[in-house]
């Protein structure tokens, strides 16, 4: 099995800016925590009218296909009419998914959204979000509070369940962790995404302009003081760490840069298996058979898959003859019989694994953003980059790094 990641091995996503798998709604920027490296300035009067968001749905129903709608912010539970904003997606048959940090959430109210259209949830759950109770907890010890939340959304059924967390230096260590957990609750967890920490570090090596007027100080929320952080770790160095735990780990899609082809923004992998044992991991010729059945007969890119598919892995073992991964996979699961009988005989899952790397700031200045970013969001009728947002809110444009003149040699 080849396990060497490189931008010719890979299927790119065919994601673009007018044609893609998801769309990003932010409803409110008001939120209940203080997540450490949030890109949203957290605005307590800030929730939307309907007929503004109705307006957001519109712009992108004129410029963009879609397959499912992240419903962000903020914190998109405490819009009072959150109910409605589901329901409104819902009726122009996207899959509305809410990305939550799950602190308002319970049975009843869950049960609420489902009725209303909810098609799944993305739970924020990491030891860097200042929450009530789990302060100084580790990833580890986390994994009580979304074991809750997957159970949750299992007894009530029929919604798709993914987790992020932000990686930073001090819990990258935890990543195969999370992954091997992901693995242990493949039966209800379906994706689980990992965001790498990025920040602007203002005063390091960079000015930052607004047209040709400097920032003198700092003013956008994820530009920060300079500090000893790292910010600059990579979807290869989160690869490497994830196979001294999970040594097969083998994705097979991505986005690149819009600048470094070889830069893996969105790095996808899909596996087989259950509780008892990883058969393998899809190869590219899987993802890229995927993408281009939905589009062809929907019009539109997969993002979501049902729960229901999620629970019959086997139903993708004939795909084998055009995947390597899955004769890998197919391989695997038979030799389970004599080797492991309760994995070859218990149902076999399908989940994915994504790793997610945010803004490169390059050593000259530029900025290298998601080639065919998913999570591209309206302002002022337009779409824009949802990392940067703020940039927009406060200036009406990007603000552009410039390299410091000592800095040049």
């Amino acid at each position: 099995m080849n396990l060497e990641i490189s931008p010719t091995g890979l299927f790119r996503l065919p994601w673009n800016l007018a044609d893609n798998a998801i769309s990003w709604l932010e409803p409110t920027s008001k939120c209940n925590l203080s997540c450490d490296g949030c890109y949203r300035e957290n605005r307590i009067n800030s929730h939307k009218t309907l007929e503004e968001i109705e307006n957001e749905l519109n712009v992108f129903q004129r410029l963009r296909k879609t397959d499912s709608v992240s419903i962000t912010g903020g914190e998109p539970l405490t819009h009072p009419k959150i109910l409605d904003i589901v329901s409104m997606i819902k009726k122009r048959g996207w899959k509305p998914v809410i990305n939550t940090n799950g602190a308002l959430l319970d049975n009843d109210f869950l049960i609420e959204l489902k009725k209303a259209g909810t098609f799944g949830f993305t739970f924020h759950i990491d030891s860097f979000q200042n929450r009530p109770g789990w302060r100084g907890k580790n990833e580890i010890e986390l994994n009580e509070l979304r074991l809750f939340y997957a159970n949750m959304l299992k007894k009530v059924g029929g919604l798709s369940c993914a987790f992020n967390a932000t990686v930073y230096p001090e819990n990258l260590e935890y990543v195969p962790h999370l992954v091997k957990w992901a693995q242990e609750n493949i039966d209800k967890v379906h994706i689980m995404v990992f965001i790498i920490y990025r920040m602007a570090i203002f005063g390091r090596n960079f000015d930052f302009y607004v047209g040709d007027k400097k920032l003198e100080t700092k003013s956008i929320h994820y530009i920060i003081e300079d500090n000893v952080r790292r910010t600059d770790i990579t979807s290869e160095e989160v690869v490497s760490e994830i196979r001294k735990l999970n040594p097969d780990f083998n994705p097979s899609a991505f986005l690149n840069g819009t600048i470094k082809p070889d830069s893996y923004k969105w790095l996808l992998a899909g596996r087989l298996g259950n509780k008892h044992q990883i058969f393998g991991y899809t190869g590219p010729k899987f993802m890229e058979l995927v993408q281009n059945i939905k589009h062809f007969f929907t019009g539109t890119y997969l993002a979501y898959a049902n729960p229901k598919v999620s629970r019959m892995g086997r139903m993708y073992f004939p795909l084998a003859i055009i995947d390597n991964g899955l004769k890998e996979i197919i391989k695997n699961y038979f030799q389970a019989f004599l080797k492991k009988p309760l994995a070859f005989f218990s149902k076999v899952h399908y989940q994915s694994v994504l790793i997610i790397q945010p803004i490169d700031f390059l050593e000259n200045g530029e900025l290298n953003m998601c080639d065919g970013c998913p999570d591209m969001t309206v302002w002022n009728n337009e779409l824009v980059w949802s990392c940067r947002l703020e940039e927009q809110l406060k200036y009406g444009q990007n603000v552009r790094a410039i390299k410091k003149k000592e800095q040049i040699v």
